[in-house]
C-alpha cells in the first residue's frame, strides 16, 4: 500500500506522533469551506483506515466539525493531525505530515462545487459536489 520509510507522522512541536499502519497512496483533496477555514486553502488527506496509534494523546483535541466527522489537532502548537469518521471510526491524516511517503496520487476533489475561482489543479480527477456529499453520508448520520 504505502511506500513510506515509516508511517509515522508528528506535529510540529513533536508532542504528538500518530503512527498508521497502512496509507493509502491515492489522497483526496476537500475545498468544503470548513477544510479551507481550517487549513487556510484545500486540505490534502491520506486515507489511513482505523488501525492508528497516536504518542502524546493528552496534546490531541478534537473538534466535531460535523454529522458524520471530527477533527483532531495538537492543543501545543496547533497542527492539524487528522479527520476522523464518526461511525466507521476510520482516519484521514493531512499528507503532509507523512515526510518520506512517495507514490501520493490526487484521486478525488471533495466539494467541487465550493472551489473559489482563485486555484485550481492541473490533473483530472473524478469530484463530487456538495450534493453527491451530503447524501453519502445522509445514511451514516
Amino acid at each position: 500500500m504505502s511506500k513510506s520509510v515509516e508511517n509515522v507522522a508528528s506535529c510540529l512541536c513533536g508532542s504528538v506522533k500518530v503512527h498508521v499502519a497502512n496509507i493509502d497512496p491515492k489522497f483526496s483533496v476537500c475545498h468544503c469551506a470548513s477544510c479551507r477555514k481550517w487549513g487556510g486553502g484545500p486540505l490534502f488527506m491520506a486515507q489511513c483506515g482505523t488501525d492508528v496509534k497516536f504518542e502524546g494523546e493528552d496534546a490531541v483535541k478534537e473538534y466535531d466539525s460535523s454529522s458524520w466527522a471530527s477533527r483532531g489537532f495538537c492543543s501545543n502548537c496547533g497542527t492539524h493531525l487528522f479527520s476522523r469518521f464518526k461511525n466507521a471510526g476510520s482516519y484521514n491524516i493531512p499528507v503532509g505530515l507523512f515526510p518520506n511517503t512517495e507514490g501520493l496520487v490526487m484521486s478525488m476533489q471533495y466539494f467541487s462545487d465550493l472551489r473559489p475561482d482563485y486555484y485550481c489543479f492541473s490533473n483530472e480527477t473524478p469530484e463530487m459536489t456538495e450534493a453527491e456529499i451530503k447524501a453519502h453520508f445522509a445514511s451514516e448520520v
